[in-house]
């Protein structure tokens, strides 16, 4: 039998090229999915819609996140700006998110202080209480209009924030898309392995995910 050892070199080359190629093959998408990133609500952050609940909203980053990998976004959003710094949609969202909340804030500020003035207007003066002098009617109806314009400002308020969201996750690439279905199918452990004939061949495995 003759033994031709150029030949056994050539199939190690080719096993060595197969291999790194391979990898190269799964890496790609992998080293793609980790430099981008898609920006998830909390459940129930999800679900707020029109005239939600006017609370810090909750993000992660993470694929598979757990209760505890959710981070609070701040009053004013400002915990989720620098993941939105390239995207200039999603921040002119967030900046309308920001002006609603100082609206809100404000709004408040003046109700509160309606309250406190038409409480001190009854309490002033030694005769009988009064409740309903033209001060007071004065006093009630800021009171009332704040009320009313409590409800045009909490209305869209969320959704200028969940439109930040919305924005800077469609402009991910679609690497980032597909990351997560190439790595199901990437192989669980590749190797080399010596065939019946002697001859070194590239081994695959995969594990059912």
């Amino acid at each position: 039998m003759h033994f031709d050892p150029s030949t056994t070199s050539r199939t190690h080359l080719r096993v060595i090229v197969q291999f790194f190629s391979l990898a190269l093959l799964f890496a790609s998408p992998l080293h793609a999915q980790q430099g981008s990133t898609t920006i998830r609500l909390s459940p129930e952050d999800e679900r707020r819609g029109l005239n939600g609940v006017q609370k810090n909203f909750y993000f992660t980053t993470k694929d598979t996140p757990s209760e505890n990998d959710y981070q609070n976004a701040g009053y004013f959003g400002q915990r989720l700006r620098p993941y939105l710094a390239d995207n200039r949609e999603a921040l002119e969202n967030l900046n309308s998110y920001r002006r609603q909340k100082w609206l809100f804030l404000a709004e408040r500020a003046v109700f509160v202080g309606s309250v406190a003035t038409y409480g001190a207007q009854v309490l002033q003066g030694d005769g009988e209480q009064r409740y309903f002098e033209d001060r007071q009617k004065v006093t009630i109806g800021v009171a009332a209009v704040s009320l009313l314009a409590n409800v045009f400002i909490t209305r869209h308020t969320n959704e200028h924030f969940e439109r930040a969201v919305s924005a800077y996750n469609a402009s991910q690439p679609a690497a980032h898309r597909t990351g997560s279905l190439m790595q199901r199918l990437a192989p669980s452990a590749v190797g080399v392995a010596a065939a019946p004939t002697g001859q070194p061949q590239l081994a695959l495995r995969w594990q059912i995910r």
